[in-house]
């Protein structure tokens, strides 16, 4: 491996090293890291504990400037920043004894994988991505050649807010056509990670390949069944999908081809706050030697990890291969997808916890991706926020979103796929005045629409949001499946419901001019209960 090419004159490079050696390295060079007492490496990842949206760049050449939806999400760099900012992680990383590199696929499938080459400064970032990758066998990685995309993960040494175009010292810089993603002044590993997910999402459907923000399961029972949760950040992607009684897929990335779908990544990064092993053992036995965890909180005498402590943050995160869930599905593919569930965390307690949607209400609320952007999740979010972000994972598309409900739809009509809507947050009263739908609730209804028994219930429909609402499910309490009734007051409801339905027909807007007749009509009325 000759990194000579890309300017890398450093004396020692670890080339793909084992977890033992990161560990080692970890604890010898790098301040905050330990051993927990479970046998995860703890790290911190600085000033930065959560993704930087902001400072988001894509750079606007001719060969892919066509292709990008630019705006909020996708802000243009002149190729001229791009080769200042690289140069400028080249020269710190010059300036280091020791560096990592890591080799591994994006992609379970052999068909549509991309080779991904990590250079990085920090033992901690090259086990996550170790972790995160695809891992290839030692015969792959003697063969690996040229990657098609490289990570220059420069992350401690920060951009120069004066070169144009920067708002700060971070700066996540993606080249399209070269291939290449350079990170300054952030630390946090999950920019990689997304980074990562964001060329997926432009090459994917490029090649007419569905990139999803979502989880997968499939039936424990080996018929083949599988199942896909979309959903942002908090809304319960990772905690769903580590189901006892079902085989993991994925956590969090995916892709849905002509043969069925299959998952980006290697291992699964978890939020731990409040983790216990009762309720999510998966999770927690998982996070063990060779995992890592991000930016907790431990005792330094018992290095017992204090889940409940977000002292540093709320986003606290738990890192580790997929192959530590004992009822993980390998290869990480399955079949065409029976249920296709949309998870949303809503902060205002409005919509139901678990409703089935038509063909067009799927379209719509897969481009409107309703959520609550939960505190720690991006920098200076201390709070639930409303947010809407298409295909429940905007931050990351590069496409018109209508490019990706386009092939969702396509595939959902062509495979007969069941969808239905999961509220993981409130019903009976906004955040702050009422408890978060419990998880074991979740669960149960989760099994009822795996199993079938949801869709034969008696259901009711909503008169603002227009959706099939079950009165009944195994498992769950009747009075907190119809919110309206869960409430204090009706009234008190209906005035949230229809501020939560103003929202959605104002985001919609921006979309309208490309959705259907059907899907613009799928939409909330403007009609409150009397």
């Amino acid at each position: 491996m000759d990194l000579e090419r890309y300017g890398i004159h450093v004396r020692q490079i670890f080339r793909n090293p084992s977890p033992a050696l990161l560990y080692e390295s970890a604890l010898r060079h790098e301040r905050g890291t330990a051993i927990s007492a479970s046998g995860a490496l703890v790290a911190m990842s600085g000033a930065r504990t959560g993704r930087s949206p902001a400072d988001k760049r894509i750079v606007a050449e001719p060969a892919t400037r066509g292709d990008v939806w630019w705006g909020d999400v996708n802000i243009e760099l002149d190729e001229h920043t791009f080769e200042i900012n690289r140069e400028r992680a080249i020269d710190y990383l010059n300036t280091l004894e020791l560096l990592y590199v890591i080799d591994g696929y994006a992609g379970w499938s052999t068909a549509h994988r991309v080779k991904v080459r990590v250079i990085c400064a920090r033992a901690y970032h090259a086990l996550f991505m170790h972790n995160m990758l695809v891992r290839p066998s030692p015969s792959q990685l003697r063969h690996f050649g040229t990657p098609d995309l490289l990570i220059i993960n420069a992350g401690a040494f920060p951009a120069n807010r004066y070169t144009t175009g920067m708002t700060s010292t971070t700066s996540i810089d993606l080249h399209l056509s070269r291939r290449e993603l350079v990170i300054l002044g952030t630390e946090y590993a999950g920019e990689m990670k997304k980074g990562l997910f964001t060329v997926m999402n432009y090459l994917m459907p490029k090649a007419g390949v569905l990139s999803m923000h979502c989880s997968a399961t499939a039936d424990a029972g080996g018929d083949g069944g599988s199942a896909i949760l979309f959903g942002l950040s908090g809304t319960g992607k990772t905690t769903l999908s580590h189901d006892p009684g079902r085989q993991l897929i994925g956590d969090d990335e995916h892709c849905w081809d002509d043969h069925g779908i299959f998952n980006i990544e290697g291992g699964c990064y978890a939020k731990v706050v409040d983790l216990n092993e009762a309720e999510e053992p998966d999770i927690f036995r998982a996070l063990r030697f060779g995992a890592v965890l991000e930016n907790v909180v431990y005792d330094a005498r018992t290095r017992v990890v204090a889940y409940e402590d977000i002292s540093l943050t709320e986003n606290t995160r738990g890192c580790y291969p997929i192959e530590f869930v004992p009822q993980v599905e390998t290869p990480c593919a399955g079949s065409h997808p029976r249920h296709v569930i949309f998870l949303v965390c809503d902060a205002f307690g409005v919509l139901p916890p678990v409703a089935r949607l038509t063909a067009a209400q799927a379209e719509y609320h897969f481009i409107s991706g309703y959520s609550a952007k939960m505190a720690g999740t991006e920098v200076g979010v201390t709070k639930p926020e409303a947010t809407f972000s298409p295909g429940f994972g905007g931050a990351f598309l590069v496409w018109h979103p209508t490019v990706y409900s386009a092939l969702l739809a396509e595939r959902l009509h062509r495979h007969n796929s069941e969808t239905w809507l999961l509220n993981t947050g409130w019903s009976a009263g906004p955040a702050g005045a009422s408890d978060r739908i419990r998880l074991r609730h979740t669960r149960a209804m989760l099994n009822a629409i795996y199993t079938g028994v949801l869709a034969a219930m008696p259901a009711v429909t909503d008169p603002v949001f227009g959706l099939a609402v079950p009165t009944a499910c195994p498992g769950v309490p009747r009075d907190i499946l119809l919110p309206r009734n869960a409430w204090p007051t009706p009234q008190a409801y209906d005035a949230a419901a229809g501020s939560l339905a103003a929202q959605f027909r104002d985001n919609f807007r921006r979309y309208e001019s490309h959705a259907s007749t059907s899907v613009r009509a799928a939409g909330p009325s403007g009609a409150v209960p009397p």
